[in-house]
């Protein structure tokens, strides 16, 4: 641009400069002298005024195409940020619709788990040490409760009774110290027996086991811990015999 403006000078003073020679002044010549030396300089004049003219205009034609060339690289990359724009605007579409989905997908699990029972318990045999034997089988009755949400667990009887129709999951153990004792615990399903724990303490030390298991219950089922006849446990402060449950989910 700079060039094409330095040449419109130039053409400027060239027409100024043939103006002042039109005008006649300094040359002494009468009007209608025929000077065949000043045509030819006019002549002259003129073939390089014409060929200075045909440089700028080439020169002009030439910023032209630069400027044009420039205005297209810019139109071409400002499609090419308008496609960028367009591509990143339907990422972002596509992304709110996911998370859109995924509040969607949350507020349903909400509400499924406000709407599904909430079912657990734990508790702790006694702090009282040995318990049993007895000459008949009893229900033991897990006194020290720890976790009881939804009170589906019985301290007073020692009795889980399921609230709604479901899986659940059972763990007990037992524990003995007291040397040549056999010691044994039966979980049990409404009457019926579904794992026994069973040792023997020969001279000294002690005895632990444990176990669990998952079962599918009724509404109104129950389930239990019994110390069989003629067998003893032994629980402290330290809570050495524990019964836990709780709904896997319901059916």
């Amino acid at each position: 641009m700079r060039r094409a403006a330095v040449f419109l000078a130039l053409l400027l003073c060239l027409l100024w400069t043939g103006a002042q020679g039109e005008d006649g002044g300094g040359t002494g010549k009468k009007e209608g002298d025929f000077d065949i030396q000043g045509v030819k300089a006019a002549h002259d004049q003129s073939s390089s005024q014409t060929q200075m003219s045909t440089d700028v205009w080439a020169e002009l034609q030439r910023a032209n195409a630069d400027l044009l060339a420039r205005v297209t690289a810019r139109e071409n990359k400002s499609t090419d940020l308008l496609d960028r724009a367009t591509a990143n605007e339907k990422r972002s579409t596509a992304l709110e619709g996911r998370m859109n989905s995924s509040e969607k997908e949350v507020e349903e699990l909400q509400r499924e788990n406000a709407d599904r029972p909430q079912v657990a318990f734990s508790a702790g045999l006694t702090d009282s040490g040995s318990v049993g034997p007895f000459s008949t089988a009893m229900t033991l009755k897990f006194s020290k409760v720890f976790t009881n949400i939804g009170q589906a667990y019985s301290p007073t009887t020692g009795i889980f009774t399921a609230p709604v129709k479901g899986a659940y999951y059972f763990r007990f153990n037992m524990w003995e110290s007291r040397k040549l004792t056999y010691s044994s615990v039966v979980l049990y399903h409404n009457n019926q027996r579904k794992m026994r724990l069973l040792d023997y303490i020969d001279r000294s030390g002690f005895v632990s086991e444990s176990n669990s298991m998952v079962l599918q219950l009724e509404k109104g089922d129950v389930v239990y811990i019994v110390l069989p006849s003629s067998y003893g446990v032994r629980d402290d402060s330290h809570n050495r015999i524990i019964f836990s449950g709780f709904l896997l989910f319901p059916l």
